[in-house]
């Protein structure tokens, strides 16, 4: 409903415009003599240099901020482009802006305009949580230390084997079932970690031969990341700086939080990708950092009188909220 009043003022505008074109083209003469021209150009470019300036700052940052500052660079480069070639055609210099505007302005406007579309598009691949994932992550010791060394970085079968101590034939069919099943790819001469969104399948979607499998699974997941957080809670001047935590209490409708779960897991993907693209901000160490967002209603946990692993959480689960980031990091 909120997005009528817009769209249909955006229709109105376009239809307006139509007769005021051809107003113009009737009207304006073929030359016209103006002050202000050096202002007018300097100001346009100081314009430029700052919105490509601003639009490095925040993708640097890894800011959404900087979709609209990209959308906004390559039009000011279209605009720039046009008018050098149609205001200079009948000059000397109009080859000149000819080739500036096919070779340079053009093709980086077209350049930001993807990478823009890249930001806001872009997805962390996403399924169910599987049996199959349950037994490769959980009942395979190798894979979990695989999984763990390529998080990080890309590394070699030969890497592999020095940092496990697993044959190169174990390391080689291991690396096979993780890549038939999503987890990494091949990466030139080595192997990286894929981005990989596992949701936990709807309670009545899972086989009843599967459930205690499932029930295993996550009773054995929770107790170990408990054990992380109170490790980690007691102990924070073993990591310094890499340790970051808050948590806030909310007013939310069951929309607002399922909309803020869904920018939640936007954020991590697009991190994720980010840094599989480039590498991250290349000012130091890399490692992989556990993130976890639990949801739910606090006056609904305070009434749980078993005080046990499946209550709130498991509900939050089913609405939709998710209790993992994208990364399958199992036990």
């Amino acid at each position: 409903m909120r997005r009528r009043p817009l769209l249909l003022f955006l229709v109105v505008a376009a239809v307006a415009l139509v007769p005021w074109i051809g107003f113009l083209l009737i009207s304006l003469p073929d030359q016209y003599q103006t002050r202000h021209w050096r202002l007018a150009w300097v100001g346009f470019d100081v314009a430029l240099v700052i919105l490509l300036a601003l639009a490095a700052w925040f993708g640097w940052r890894r800011r959404r901020a900087a979709v609209p500052l990209l959308v906004a660079t390559a039009a000011l480069l279209c605009c720039d482009a046009w008018f050098d070639v149609v205001l200079d055609w009948n000059s000397d210099d109009r080859w000149m802006s000819l080739a500036t505007a096919v070779l340079v302005e053009i093709p980086i406007a077209v350049v930001l305009a993807v990478r823009a579309r890249t930001i806001v598009t872009a997805r962390v691949a996403s399924r169910e949580l599987t049996v199959h994932d349950i037994e490769l992550v959980l009942g395979n010791p190798a894979a979990r230390r695989l999984l763990t060394l390529l998080g990080a970085q890309v590394m070699t079968v030969d890497e592999l084997v020095a940092a496990t101590g697993l044959s190169p034939a174990a390391v080689r069919a291991t690396l096979g079932e993780l890549s038939l099943a999503g987890y990494v790819e091949a990466a030139g001469q080595g192997w990286r970690e894929v981005p990989l969104d596992l949701r936990a399948p709807r309670p009545e979607d899972i086989a009843e031969e599967d459930r205690p499998r499932f029930e295993a699974f996550w009773d054995a997941k929770l107790a170990h990341e408990l054990n992380l957080f109170r490790r980690a809670f007691r102990h924070p001047e073993r990591y310094g700086p890499w340790s970051q935590g808050s948590r806030a209490r909310l007013l939310l409708t069951r929309a607002e939080l399922r909309r803020f779960a869904e920018e939640y897991l936007e954020l991590l993907g697009r991190y994720q990708l980010l840094h599989a693209e480039d590498g991250g901000d290349g000012d130091g160490e890399v490692r992989a950092v556990a993130l976890r967002f639990y949801g739910f209603p606090e006056d609904l946990l305070a009434a749980e009188s078993d005080g046990g692993p499946g209550g709130a959480s498991e509900r939050g689960s089913e609405r939709g909220v998710p209790v993992d980031g994208p990364r399958p990091d199992g036990l």
